[in-house]
């Protein structure tokens, strides 16, 4: 036995042995290959070190911060290596200079090869004195960098050493105590600014805090005054490492930046063009509310102009007043170029300039077809078609009028349903750019305020089953208080669907099926609704952590109920139109979280809560208001709208031939999706989704339906994987996703991670879903 343990030890040693010789040998190759191409004289730079260290005592200093910022500065960087290896190096010595500046030998070694980066190149000397120069921009006064190299086997390395002195922190700030407006301006400004006592010097903090005052004083008329009429005084002397800083006027600013200045004349081309004359005499052109609008075709009423630009003939000059009444004018969406002019008036006895507004119209008319594909996971394949007519003019006064007519439908040529669908509608919205209200409403906002007018009309064809007829009307108000926050008040909102041609076999089923019957029931619903959508993606940012949030808040008939003394369980049920109207209240929140993991990874989460509550003239809450759960924008591993509630089941689509959807009146979601790049625009995800919907009231044709305080148990779970397409302007997205939590199985939801069984076919069927769909689902 000891004999076999000895044979097996010589045998792994001499094994360690050769593989010592083999490594050897190859890094000695590798170390030649390296260096093939490199000239006589010189080495490879195979880059450097930043050591930080005190000034005091030599001792290390422990600033990863900086040592980062610090080695960031050297140039230049040396080749690319991987595991150490130099692989596009290697790749550029092993093949031969080619002839010609194309081909595969020029691609492979310029392209997936790079040349050596030369000892030569580096300039030691420029590098130290660029850290040094650093290192006192941020309070590190009078430290030192040395810089060292060794060259060993034709390769070179540097070494930066740091001797750092105790940075510098600001203990005061004063500003200017002269008398004057501007003075006065810049002192208000003090509480905001960015160089507060305790604070590290820093010379981008004197940058932005010049350039912060710039800003401020621009808002206040200033419009000459530039960030570089400022200097900022800094005192090191006052001892125990702290500086005082001495905001002042250069004496060399011009003298008209620092007077405020005032609007004259606001002078609006409205239908400019590059090619036309635009001088113009003002005194023979009549004013409009103090503007000069210059318009010879009249094509725009001149009242949108009062309402969309900020400046006044009289105002102070605003940077911001500046800037917000340019994006008004882009957002009024009937201009394809704007600019703004500001030119002094020599001929006012004060500080005054006059606007000049250059606007070129687009295409007032625009005709669009557009057609997409669809499939689903109940195995059905459709297309539809929109044919749309837009005009940006519609009343001359910037007013965006858009008629529309679709049609669409949906084959089932697998599975049991084996339903057809077809629609068509028509829809027509106009939006007016500015509130339309007895009562007066202001925005400080860059976009113009706008009211809505929706009417629409459509009929949805469901072969073997029924039709439904629908109009639909809307009168409201859109406003945005930025880019990431907008208001949407629908003040009246009308929705009545009628259903007409019910077979005879689709009647047999809704006799005994009230959920089914609930698909095809009458509505008339008629309330306000405001939509409240705040979501920080809209300006592009690279912040780690990004929000989305979007609540809702839905009223149906409550002050009409209330009036008529409706209601359902004393045997008042009141009617309009010979349709019982619905009364009820809906709200739902959806907020998510997106974190930025690295450049083209991220962990994205939602949550999702809606409830609805039906009461008084109607019990239970309409069919298109109810909520669903499951499909691909929720949980992707449950076919669409077939969860819940509770812990009931109506059964799988692949099964059935007349399935109704589930409604709830209370729907919970979770969401958790880990998205990263794969190659080029493909991306990957790793997804699970959980939730379920649930009844306010028992209902016993689904039993379990109603929501307790078991809720948590009966949350649907799945997971999956996805790809995605990712072309900027559209995302194509494919999800596969299976089930791992079923609320409704035998004796109680559980876990099924037990039943999952990939190579059983039937247990695919009915359980990978496929979900092709447009965008992401959140």
């Amino acid at each position: 036995m000891g004999y076999n343990n000895n044979i097996r030890f010589i045998e792994a040693f001499r094994t360690i042995g050769r593989l010592s010789l083999l490594f050897t040998l190859a890094a000695c190759i590798y170390s030649c290959s390296v260096t093939k191409s490199i000239p006589p004289n010189d080495a490879l730079y195979t880059g450097s070190d930043v050591k930080l260290k005190s000034i005091k005592d030599s001792s290390n200093v422990k600033n990863k911060g900086l040592q980062s910022e610090l080695e960031a500065l050297v140039r230049p960087a040396p080749n690319k290596s991987f595991l150490g290896v130099r692989f596009k190096l290697m790749i550029f010595n092993m093949v031969d200079t080619p002839k010609a500046n194309k081909g595969f030998k020029y691609w492979l070694k310029y392209k997936v090869g790079e040349p050596p980066v030369l000892a030569s190149s580096v300039n030691l000397e420029k590098n130290r004195q660029i850290m040094q120069n650093r290192l006192e921009n941020n309070g590190y006064f009078h430290s030192e960098v040395t810089a060292d190299s060794v060259i060993k086997n034709k390769k070179m390395h540097a070494t930066y050493v740091a001797m750092l002195t105790k940075q510098y922190k600001i203990k005061n700030t004063y500003f200017p105590t002269d008398s004057g407006f501007m003075y006065n301006v810049m002192r208000t400004t003090s509480r905001r600014t960015l160089l507060k006592p305790g604070r590290a010097y820093s010379l981008d903090l004197v940058k932005g805090e010049r350039e912060r005052i710039d800003k401020r004083l621009k808002e206040k008329g200033f419009f000459f005054f530039n960030a570089t009429d400022i200097i900022v005084n800094v005192d090191s002397t006052i001892g125990d490492n702290m500086v005082n800083m001495y905001i002042r006027i250069k004496r060399s600013a011009r003298i008209k930046s620092l007077f405020p200045y005032r609007i004259n004349n606001v002078i609006v081309y409205a239908d400019y063009s590059i090619n036309r004359d635009s001088s113009v005499v003002l005194d023979s052109t009549k004013k409009f509310q103090g503007y000069y609008i210059i318009d010879p075709e009249k094509k725009f009423n001149p009242k949108i102009f009062p309402q969309t630009l900020i400046f006044k003939p009289g105002d102070l000059y605003s940077s911001r007043a500046h800037g917000m009444a340019l994006n008004r004018l882009v957002s009024l969406g009937v201009y394809k170029f704007v600019k703004a002019q500001f030119v002094e008036d020599d001929t006012a006895h004060r500080p005054m300039l006059n606007a000049y507004y250059y606007l070129t119209p687009t295409a007032k008319k625009s005709i669009r077809l557009e057609a997409s594909g669809l499939t689903k996971s109940n195995n059905s394949n459709g297309a539809d078609f929109t044919l749309s007519w837009r005009h940006r003019n519609f009343l001359k006064g910037a007013e965006l009028f858009t008629m529309s007519a679709y049609a669409g439908f949906e084959r089932q040529y697998t599975g049991v349903q084996r339903v057809h669908n077809n629609r068509v509608g028509l829809t027509a919205n106009l939006l007016i750019p500015r509130i339309i209200a007895p009562i007066r409403f202001k925005t400080n906002s860059d976009f113009v305020p706008q009211t809505s007018i929706t009417a629409g009309y459509e009929l949805y064809m469901r072969s073997a089953q029924y039709t439904l007829s629908s109009a639909n009307g809307s009168f409201g108000y859109i406003w945005k208080e930025n880019i990431k926050t907008e208001h949407n008040l629908k003040v009246l909102s009308v929705n009545f669907v009628r259903p007409t041609n019910i077979t005879d076999s689709f009647r047999k089923e809704i006799d005994t099926n009230i959920t089914l019957a609930r698909a095809v029931e009458r509505q008339f619903i008629i309330g306000p609704i405001y939509n409240y959508n705040f979501n920080t993606q809209l300006q592009p940012n690279r912040r780690k952590n990004n929000y989305y949030f979007n609540g809702n808040l839905d009223l149906s008939s409550n002050l009409l109920g209330l009036i008529t003394g409706a209601s359902e369980k004393e045997g008042k049920q009141k009617e309009l139109f010979g349709t019982p109207f619905s009364q009820y209240i809906r709200a739902e929140v959806d907020f998510r979280h997106y974190l930025r993991l690295s450049k083209d990874n991220m962990f994205v989460s939602r949550f999702f809560a809606g409830v609805g509550y039906a009461y008084g003239n109607t019990l239970l809450m309409p069919f298109t208001k109810a909520f669903f759960s499951g499909g691909p924008n929720s949980i992707r591993a449950f076919r669409a709208r077939t969860i819940g509630p509770g812990t009931y089941y109506g059964g799988n689509p692949v099964d059935s031939a007349f399935l109704a959807d589930q409604p709830g009146d209370i729907r919970l979601e979770l969401n958790a999706e880990l998205r990263f790049k794969i190659v080029s625009i493909l991306r990957g995800a790793v997804f699970a989704d959980a939730g379920n919907v649930w009844l306010n009231r028992d209902d016993p044709y689904r039993p379990g339906g109603k929501f307790s305080s078991d809720f948590i148990r009966q949350m649907a779970v799945g997971t999956g994987l996805g790809i995605r397409a990712d072309i900027k302007f559209f995302v194509i997205r494919l999800d596969v996703a299976f089930p791992i939590r079923k609320p409704y199985e035998p004796g109680g939801p559980k876990w099924v991670f037990d039943q999952i069984d990939f190579g059983n076919p039937d247990w695919r069927k009915h359980n990978i879903v496929w979900n092709i769909a447009i965008g992401y689902p959140f």
